[in-house]
C-alpha cells in the first residue's frame, strides 16, 4: 500500500492538500482524524468525493500519539486489507509527519510505502505562527492542556521533515473573503518559506505536483538535533540565512550573555554549540520566534571511547572532521527578516565567545556553568 501523509494546522488547508494527494489514483481512499474534547477521535474516510465511513472512537487516554497508535494505524492496516492501494492520511491537528510515519512503520502488519509527508499550510500566516507565544492549545489547535509546543515549533518542525508544502488560503482567509494569493503577505510567506524549509518542494494550486519524492533517511538526517541544512541562496526577499562556525570551545558565560542578542529577532535559530563548561558534550540549540531551548545530544563521537556501531554515520561529523578537535566545534544558523539579521553582528558575538588560547591551557572545569549543563547532561 502507498501512502501519502497530510500535517496541518488549519483545516482547510489540510482538506485541499488531501484532495490534491488523492488525484491520480484510481483505487485511493482519504481518512480524516480529528481529536476532539473528552479524548474523542472522529474520523471519516472518503472515496472520490464521497464519505463512505463516519466514526467516532472514545480513547482511555486521549492524546494525539494515542490517536496515531490506536485508530491512525488501525485504519490503514484495515484499508490496506481491503484491497485500496493508496490513502491519503490526513493527522488531527498538532500530530507530526515523522511521529505518524514512524507509528506507521512500526505499526503496519503489511509492507507500506511513505509516497509524500506534507505540510499544508497558508503562507500568509507564516511569519504571524512563528511569532505567537500561544501554546497549540491555548490557540484551539489541539485538545491537550499539556500541550505546551508553539505553533511556529509546530510548523518549524514539520518543514524540516516534510518533502512538500502544499499553500493553500486558510481558513482565515476564508472567513474574512480575501482569497490572500498574490498578496503581500503571501510573498513574503514564500520567501520565508525558501529559507526555512530549502529542501522541499512548495506547491501552490496551479502548480504540478510532484508524487513519491519522500526519503525517510535523507528527512532523519535534516532534523537530528543539531543538525544545519541551509539554503544556496542565503537570501531570498525580505529574509536571509546567517551561518556561522566557531573551532573553538565557547566560553560559558559570554555565550549565555550573548544569547539574547543572537536571537533577537530570529524567526529561527538552529545548531550544535560547543561550551566548554560541558566541553565534552554535544549540545543542540534551537529558537523559533520568542522560544529559544538548549538540549543534550550526547557525547562528541571524538570524545566516544568506541567507534559508531555498524550501520550508524554522522554525515556531518564526517564532513567537517577537525584536525584537532575532530567533529567537536559550535556551527550556528540564524534565519529572519535581513533588517533584523546582521551577518556581522552574529559573527562578532560568536567570535568573541571562543575560548583564547591561554584560556584553552586552563582546566576547563574551572569555569562558571550558568547553563548548569554539567547538573542536566
Amino acid at each position: 500500500m502507498h501512502l501519502s501523509v497530510v500535517s496541518s494546522l488549519d483545516s482547510r488547508c489540510r482538506e485541499a492538500a488531501a484532495g490534491r494527494l488523492d488525484q491520480g489514483h484510481p483505487d485511493s481512499v482519504t481518512v480524516f482524524h480529528d481529536l476532539l474534547d473528552g479524548s474523542v477521535v472522529l474520523r471519516r474516510v472518503f472515496r472520490g468525493g464521497r464519505l463512505l465511513e463516519q466514526a467516532e472512537t472514545v480513547l482511555e487516554h486521549g492524546c494525539l500519539s494515542c490517536t496515531v497508535k490506536l485508530d491512525v494505524v488501525p485504519t490503514a492496516e484495515r484499508l490496506a486489507g481491503l484491497g485500496y492501494g493508496h490513502a491519503v492520511l490526513a493527522l488531527p491537528p498538532g500530530v507530526s509527519v515523522e511521529m505518524a510515519v514512524a507509528e506507521l512503520g512500526r505499526g503496519l502488519g503489511r509492507e507500506a510505502v511513505v509516497d509524500n509527508a506534507v505540510l499544508a499550510l497558508d503562507p500568509a500566516e507564516l511569519e504571524d505562527h512563528i511569532w505567537d507565544k500561544h501554546t497549540l492549545y491555548e490557540s484551539g489547535f489541539t485538545a491537550m492542556p499539556d500541550d505546551e509546543r508553539t505553533s511556529g515549533e509546530f510548523l518549524v518542525g514539520e518543514l524540516a521533515h516534510a518533502d512538500t508544502v502544499l499553500i493553500h488560503p486558510g481558513l482565515g482567509a476564508a472567513l474574512d473573503g480575501n482569497e490572500r494569493e498574490g498578496s503581500e503577505p503571501w510573498r513574503q510567506g514564500t520567501e520565508l518559506l525558501a529559507q526555512l524549509a530549502p529542501h522541499a518542494a512548495v506547491v501552490g494550486r496551479a502548480e504540478t505536483f510532484r508524487p513519491g519524492c519522500y526519503d525517510g533517511r535523507e528527512a532523519a538526517a535534516r532534523t537530528r538535533r543539531g543538525s544545519v541544512r541551509i539554503p544556496l541562496a542565503s537570501e531570498s526577499g525580505s529574509f536571509r540565512t546567517v551561518l556561522h562556525k566557531v573551532e573553538r570551545p565557547l566560553h560559558p558565560g559570554r555565550f549565555r550573555a550573548a544569547l539574547p542578542q543572537l536571537a533577537a529577532g530570529s524567526h529561527w535559530m538552529r545548531g550544535r554549540l560547543w561550551i566548554a563548561s560541558a566541553a565534552r558534550t554535544r549540545i543542540a540549540v534551537q529558537g523559533v520566534g520568542p522560544r529559544v531551548w538548549m538540549e543534550s545530544t550526547g557525547q562528541w563521537i571524538a570524545d566516544r571511547p568506541e567507534p559508531l556501531p555498524a550501520g550508524m554515520s554522522d554525515v556531518d561529523a564526517a564532513l567537517g572532521w577537525h584536525p584537532r578537535f575532530g567533529d567537536r566545534g559550535t556551527v550556528l544558523a540564524v534565519t529572519g527578516r535581513g533588517e533584523d539579521v546582521d551577518a556581522e553582528e552574529i559573527r562578532g558575538l560568536l567570535d568573541g565567545c571562543a575560548l583564547s588560547e591561554e584560556e584553552m591551557l586552563r582546566d576547563f572545569r574551572e569555569l562558571d556553568d550558568p547553563f548548569e549543563l554539567e547538573a542536566t547532561l
